[in-house]
C-alpha cells in the first residue's frame, strides 16, 4: 500500500515549476542526450550493470517524427558500439509510427531490428497501453518469422490477457520468446486489466512462472520485493541461479550478453540499494536508461503511475548526499 506522505510528495511534485521536476528527474533521467546518457552508463558500469537505453517519446502525430526515433536510435547504437557498453535497446513502437501507419511503422520497425541483428545487439519493443497490446505482440511473431530473433516484447502482469499471450508466444516461437515482465504502468480498464496491488502482484509471479516453465527468457522489471522473492523463489526451484548453465530441457541455447535465462531490471535511480545487492549476488541486473527531450513528460507520468517514488523524491531532496542511483 502506498503510504499518504508518498501520495502527497507526488501530489505536490507534478505541480511545481518545471525547473524543480528536471532537479528531481536528474535521478531517473539519464539527460537529455545522448552524450548524457552514455556518462551515466560509463559511470555505472564500474558496478557491472548492463543496460538498455530509450530514447523517450511515445506516440506520435506525423511519420516525420518516427524518422527522428529510427535516426536517434542508429544513433545510440553505433554509440554503444563505439564505447564497447553491455547495452541493448529499448523501442516504443508507437514512436516508430506503428497507430499512424502500420505498414510504414513496422517497416522502421523491421530497419532497426535488421541493423541491430549487424551488430548482434537485441532490441526490446516496449508494451504501451492495450491499444497496441496486440499489435507490437505480432511485430515480434513477424519479425522471428522473418528470421530477426533478436527481438522481444515486454509483458504486463496486469491484464487478464497476459497468460494467454505467453501461451501463444511459447506455440509460436518455443524457447525463442524473450520477455521482459513487469507490472504494467499504464492504468489500464478494470474490465481488462487488475487494479489491486495484490492482484496485479499475484498475476505478475503467475506470469513470471509460466515463463520460466516454457523455457522463455526472462527479464524481471520489477522493484517490488514480493515479486523479487518471488523470482529468487522460482530461479531455486528451476535450479536456476548466478553462474549456472540454465538447466531447463526446454531452454533455448545461451543469449548474446544475457544472463543464464534470466535477469533482473530496473530503472535508473529507483532502488539502486536493491539492484547493487542482486549485483553483488553474482545476478545479471540490467538497467533502464532513460534520455532525450522529452524527459518532463516521461517524469510526470512515472510520478503520477508509481506514487511509491514519493518517498525518494523527499529522500533526494531532504537528504541529497545519498542521491546514488
Amino acid at each position: 500500500m502506498v503510504g499518504w506522505f508518498s501520495k502527497l510528495v507526488v501530489a505536490t511534485t507534478v505541480r511545481m515549476p518545471k525547473w524543480f521536476v528536471r532537479w528531481v528527474s536528474r535521478r531517473y533521467v539519464a539527460g537529455e542526450t545522448l552524450n548524457e546518457a552514455m556518462a551515466v552508463m560509463k559511470r555505472l558500469s564500474s558496478e557491472g550493470a548492463c543496460f538498455t537505453i530509450d530514447v523517450l517519446g511515445e506516440e506520435i502525430s506525423s511519420m516525420e517524427e518516427a524518422n527522428f526515433f529510427l535516426e536517434e536510435y542508429i544513433r545510440v547504437m553505433q554509440a554503444i558500439r563505439e564505447e564497447n557498453l553491455d547495452a541493448n535497446i529499448s523501442i516504443k513502437p508507437t514512436a516508430f509510427g506503428l497507430l499512424i501507419d502500420q505498414k510504414k511503422g513496422m517497416e522502421n520497425i523491421r530497419h532497426l531490428v535488421e541493423m541491430a541483428a549487424k551488430e548482434d545487439m537485441f532490441v526490446r519493443l516496449d508494451m504501451e497501453d492495450h491499444r497496441v497490446t496486440t499489435a507490437t505482440i505480432d511485430a515480434v511473431l513477424a519479425l522471428h518469422k522473418e528470421g530477426l530473433t533478436n527481438v522481444g516484447t515486454v509483458l504486463q502482469g496486469r491484464l487478464f490477457r497476459t497468460l494467454a499471450d505467453i501461451d501463444s508466444l511459447e506455440g509460436s516461437l518455443g524457447p525463442g520468446a524473450d520477455y521482459r515482465i513487469c507490472k504494467g504502468i499504464y492504468l489500464e480498464p478494470e474490465d481488462i486489466s487488475f487494479t489491486n496491488y495484490t492482484d496485479i502482484v499475484d498475476a505478475t509471479n503467475a506470469a513470471i512462472d509460466r515463463m520460466f516453465a516454457a523455457g522463455s527468457y526472462v527479464g524481471v522489471a520489477s522493484h517490488d520485493q514480493p515479486v523479487i522473492d518471488h523470482t529468487l523463489s522460482a530461479l531455486k526451484a528451476h535450479g536456476m541461479g548466478p553462474g549456472i548453465e540454465d538447466p531447463r530441457p526446454n531452454a533455448g541455447p545461451a543469449r548474446h550478453q544475457k544472463g543464464p535465462g534470466y535477469e533482473f531490471q530496473m530503472l535508473l535511480g529507483v532502488r539502486g540499494p536493491l539492484r547493487r545487492r542482486l549485483l553483488k549476488e553474482g545476478h545479471r541486473t540490467r538497467v533502464y536508461i532513460p534520455y532525450g527531450e522529452k524527459w518532463y513528460e516521461y517524469s510526470i507520468r512515472r510520478l503520477k503511475e508509481n506514487p511509491t517514488i514519493g518517498s525518494h523524491v523527499a529522500k533526494a531532496f531532504l537528504m541529497p548526499w545519498t542521491n546514488r542511483p
